[in-house]
């Protein structure tokens, strides 16, 4: 396989057979992602791309600002909130766009603009695991029928056919212990590294696996807080080898006043308002939960090229997409 993660001349390796092979198992993806979601009755949503700052995630830091008509806008992170408005009238709803992030890094783990598969719908954690895990498979499923092109690439087929779910499950907190006795000095209420996510895949066989329930602090406002612990909420990321954490995703805080007061108090809302941005941010968003009401319900966001990553086997996230945007470069 050619170095397709750092060739400049992008345009030059069309005419190789690896680049094409690339693109090949970056759609068989997609494609097993929505053979999923219409097997299990989803409605596929298009959410807008230019938005307020709802349309961001944790670290509103890594948005991409945009003059719209006058006002502040911002390139989309996330349908996340766009989505969650429909759940209470669709229940099982879902959207494939691209998620721009100002990584400053030209490394091989970000990328600036890149597909984000997302779902919500009313279920707690569990049942929203065993959806991941049922999406993933079917991506993972569809891909291996593309085995000319894994075969290009110089993919271990074999390690792809032996992956069976339902995946081993491991708290934060366990995750924590597992790291620290392995030589590293991880604090309660830290966020895990790639290195941290690499230590714990060596620990548990390199195999897919989920790490629930995070610390509060560290993680978006609207996570549902755990019932039995203030400190956590009800949450999980999916991690895999050669890419690290593939999908986020958690149960969403639904009562009005409770979700109001988390945003008012959370740290992503006092980087907005650095940034010239305000709780008025979220009127639209804040206004619909409380005139139309919500239920219990949860919802995850996929990184596709994290998936492709883990499917053919590379450490570069830049040769796992036919054109990979970072800080370095631009088409």
């Amino acid at each position: 396989m050619q170095d397709l993660a750092q060739t400049i001349n992008r345009h030059e390796l069309f005419r190789a057979e690896e680049l094409g092979s690339v693109v090949k198992i970056e759609a068989a993806l997609i494609e097993g992602a929505r053979q999923y979601f219409k097997q299990n009755n989803f409605t596929e949503v298009v959410v807008p791309h230019i938005t307020a700052a709802t349309g961001a995630c944790e670290n509103v830091n890594t948005l991409f600002g945009v003059d719209y008509f006058g006002k502040r806008g911002w390139l989309a992170q996330t349908g996340q909130l766009y989505l969650e408005s429909l759940v209470p009238k669709l229940d099982r709803v879902f959207c494939i766009g691209p998620s721009f992030r100002a990584e400053a890094e030209a490394d091989n783990r970000h990328l600036t603009e890149f597909p984000l598969l997302e779902m919500e719908l009313q279920c707690n954690l569990d049942q929203l695991i065993k959806h991941i895990e049922g999406v993933f498979m079917s991506m993972l499923t569809n891909a291996l029928k593309r085995e000319q092109a894994l075969s290009t690439l110089g993919t271990d087929i074999s390690r792809l056919k032996s992956i069976k779910s339902p995946f081993k499950r491991v708290t934060y907190t366990q995750a924590v212990k597992d790291i620290n006795s392995h030589g590293w000095d991880v604090k309660w209420g830290d966020d895990l590294k790639a290195i941290h996510e690499k230590t714990l895949c060596e620990l548990y066989g390199n195999k897919p696996f989920f790490i629930t329930h995070y610390p509060r602090a560290i993680k978006f406002f609207n996570m549902r807080t755990n019932a039995q612990d203030s400190k956590i909420v009800n949450s999980t990321d999916f991690i895999l080898p050669y890419s690290g954490e593939a999908v986020g995703a958690a149960e969403r805080e639904h009562e009005y006043e409770i979700l109001y007061e988390k945003l008012e108090s959370s740290a992503m809302l006092q980087q907005l308002k650095k940034l010239g941005g305000s709780i008025e941010d979220f009127k639209w968003y804040l206004d619909c939960l409380r005139e139309n009401g919500s239920v219990p319900h949860a919802g995850c966001g996929i990184g596709l090229n994290r998936i492709t990553q883990f499917v053919l086997g590379t450490q570069d996230i830049r040769g796992c997409t036919g054109f990979p945007l970072n800080s370095a470069t631009l088409y």
